[in-house]
């Protein structure tokens, strides 16, 4: 039966008794009328994702009015100078903007593969119980203090990569990055080993790589694991070996994820403090040579000089950390932006 409603056409069934059954194809509406419980929660998480972002706001203001003496007196010398003598008024962010990003590109370098090896494994091969004991060893190397890693980095792993970090420089030296400039280098020497590769970029990269390395495989273990059951079957039933199977479904599901993570990696590898400044010699300067002696990064250069600091170069290091702060937002919203549009996120959203 048809007839003529308010909005239009509408069909309705006859049923046994007389009544009607509305077209099933029809729109219903779902509407539910909210609890006092349903409010108070929906307007808690309202006000805390306010805090968050006026906290935030907060910071960034904090930053840049402590920061305005600096940034008025040097204008747009502080994106170009590469050096860092904010006494004598000549002072800018570039040399170290430069090594802080050279050491999370090391950090990248090393965690990436890390976290993607022991994410499949944990995600694809683990056997159902050693999973859950690998993932609790994973997430408890996050909580790990970074003055533990930059011990560890110092006292013995610096002593096994000096040899690498030689041999690497000698052979290909010639490409950028990777060649030593220094006077007193004899190419072949192993005298001058303690002196010029030391407490250099590469060896701090290594160590906070290893850091960030567990938010990376959280992150990917996640996006691994949400990949449909039913293209996982699909693959098999098609005669796909389980490698098959991963790269032709979970790693392409798994793609915004692994690349968000590791933007998030990096992020926090660019924001890190206590690991760098332990093994670095920090040099407030342009030091485009990893594996050479000396570098520099944004955080180890406040917790060198803000001690001893007066007011205008405590002031410059408040603009150093305001840029740092801008970078590493930067990042992390093009690392949530990512994950949002990638089918995984898509999905565990």
């Amino acid at each position: 039966m048809i007839f003529q409603g308010r909005f239009g056409l509408t069909s309705v069934a006859q049923v046994p008794g007389g009544g009607a059954l509305s077209d099933p194809r029809s729109k219903r509406s779902l509407r539910s009328r909210p609890t006092g419980a349903d409010l108070v929660f929906r307007n808690l998480t309202s006000a805390t994702a306010i805090t968050v972002l006026v906290i935030m706001l907060l910071v960034g203001g904090f930053l840049a009015f402590r920061a305005s003496e600096a940034l008025i007196d040097a204008k747009l010398n502080f994106l170009t100078e590469t050096q860092w003598e904010p006494d004598s008024h000549k002072f800018g962010v570039l040399g170290i903007l430069v090594g802080t990003v050279l050491i999370g590109l090391v950090a990248i370098s090393f965690a990436v593969p890390l976290a993607t090896g022991t994410a499949l494994y944990i995600s694809e091969y683990a056997p159902p119980r050693l999973k859950s004991t690998l993932i609790s060893l994973v997430d408890l190397m996050a909580a790990v203090p970074s003055v533990v890693y930059g011990l560890w980095g110092f006292f013995l792993l610096q002593n096994k990569v000096v040899p690498l970090a030689q041999w690497i420089s000698e052979h290909f030296g010639w490409l950028p990055l990777l060649g030593i400039d220094s006077d007193g280098y004899e190419k072949g020497s192993a005298l001058t080993q303690n002196t010029v590769f030391t407490s250099s970029t590469f060896i701090a990269g290594m160590v906070v790589g290893f850091m960030v390395t567990p938010i990376m495989c959280a992150i990917m273990r996640e996006a691994f694991s949400q990949a449909p059951i039913g293209e996982r079957e699909g693959a098999y039933a098609l005669g796909s070996t389980q490698w098959g199977m991963i790269r032709s479904v979970v790693l392409p599901f798994g793609k915004g994820g692994m690349i968000g993570g590791s933007m998030l990696g990096l992020g926090r590898a660019l924001g890190e403090t206590i690991a760098v400044y332990m093994i670095l010699s920090v040099v407030p300067a342009l030091q485009p040579n990893i594996f050479q002696n000396g570098g520099s990064s944004v955080s180890s250069l406040i917790a060198l000089r803000y001690g001893e600091a007066q007011q205008f170069s405590l002031s410059a290091l408040f603009a150093a950390g305001l840029a740092l702060f801008l970078m590493t937002l930067a990042i992390n919203f093009a690392a949530s932006t990512i994950v949002a549009r990638s089918r995984s996120g898509a999905e565990s959203g």
